[in-house]
């Protein structure tokens, strides 16, 4: 058995108001999930449990986002997340406000034949 990529789902999520990586990480991860359906797992008859889920952020400021409560919200496999140096911030110099926008990578692994 190999393991081999079947499947990369991109997404973005912002929050608008607060600068939350956190928020904006989870709804780029929840914009990814919501793209895909993986009829393939009931076809091959495999677990959702066995995927080996890697997720990737992409946000101005990786260490703010909390990993642990990014990878919870994803809803089966063995998911690892990390985040990097990406994304956009969108300031606004009237009202110290900034936006903070995210990308998320989602691939997906199976171990096949």
């Amino acid at each position: 058995m190999t393991i081999k990529r079947v499947i990369l789902e991109l997404g973005t999520g912002n929050d608008l108001h607060g600068g939350d990586y956190t928020k904006a990480a989870m709804r780029a991860v929840q914009d990814a999930l919501h793209h895909s359906s993986l009829a393939m797992l009931r076809t091959l008859n495999i677990k959702a449990a066995d995927m080996l889920v890697d997720v990737t952020i992409g946000v101005q400021k990786p260490e703010m986002v909390d990993i642990a409560k990014v990878q919870a919200s994803l809803p089966y496999g063995k998911v690892t997340v990390k985040a990097v140096r990406g994304g956009l911030d969108v300031l606004d110099d009237d009202r110290d406000d900034t936006a903070v926008i995210a990308s998320a990578a989602i691939a997906v692994r199976l171990d096949l034949p």
